[in-house]
């Protein structure tokens, strides 16, 4: 029997690429200095810790997760990497836009069959993501923390909740705990504050559509 009831998930902090508004995806950029401030407030927020922390290979999901999770050891999971996005790596959206202003608006419209160009079909990324999930729920552990990336996050919401949550979340430095009822079913708790801390922590707002 699956024993794990309680997930952190927590998106990495900024970077030396300014994760915040570039699209770097698989692109293995440096966590920074604001960065490092970000997760050890992750960590100030979440004392109690974890049985298991849980990190994709890239640097700024693995070093975030050093100290969020306050030096306990961490497990890397190859396919909780962030979707590739092909040329558009590394990019900021008013790039993208001035580049391929047709992918661009088809993107944003949530057009059918749209795919990142010479990107990671995004199907497979759901799939590889999924996968990962299947291992993280067959831990020997009631409750983790995994410091990853946006849209591995939005997929794990998602694949566990059947919820999807707004398209801007999780913001570099944000939260979302899930927890397990005793029905099996996976509900949302709360977002944490921002990385300075002057928030108080806030529900998370679902919609209905990614």
């Amino acid at each position: 029997m699956r024993r794990l009831r309680r997930l952190v998930l927590v998106r990495h902090g900024e970077t030396d690429g300014e994760s915040s508004i570039r699209f770097h995806g698989s692109s293995d950029v440096e966590l920074s200095e604001a960065g490092r401030a970000q997760m050890r407030q992750v960590a100030l927020r979440h004392p109690e810790g974890a049985d298991l922390v849980v990190a994709s290979p890239l640097r700024r999901s693995w070093r975030s997760a050093l100290i969020a999770g306050g030096g306990r050891p961490v497990r890397l999971e190859a396919d909780f990497r962030e979707i590739h996005f092909g040329r558009w790596e590394g990019m900021t959206r008013d790039e993208i836009q001035a580049r391929d202003p047709v992918l661009y608006a088809d993107w944003q419209a949530r057009a059918p069959g749209f795919e990142f160009p010479g990107g990671e079909a995004r199907e497979a990324f759901r799939e590889r993501v999924q996968r990962g999930l299947e291992r993280l729920l067959d831990a020997d552990a009631d409750d983790a923390m995994v410091v990853v990336h946006k849209g591995v996050i939005r997929i794990l919401v998602e694949t566990l909740t059947g919820e999807t949550i707004g398209p801007d979340e999780p913001a570099i430095g944000y939260a979302i705990v899930l927890s397990r009822r005793p029905d099996g079913r996976w509900v949302c708790g709360v977002r944490s504050s921002n990385p300075e801390g002057v928030d108080a922590p806030q529900p998370v707002e679902l919609s209905p559509e990614a």
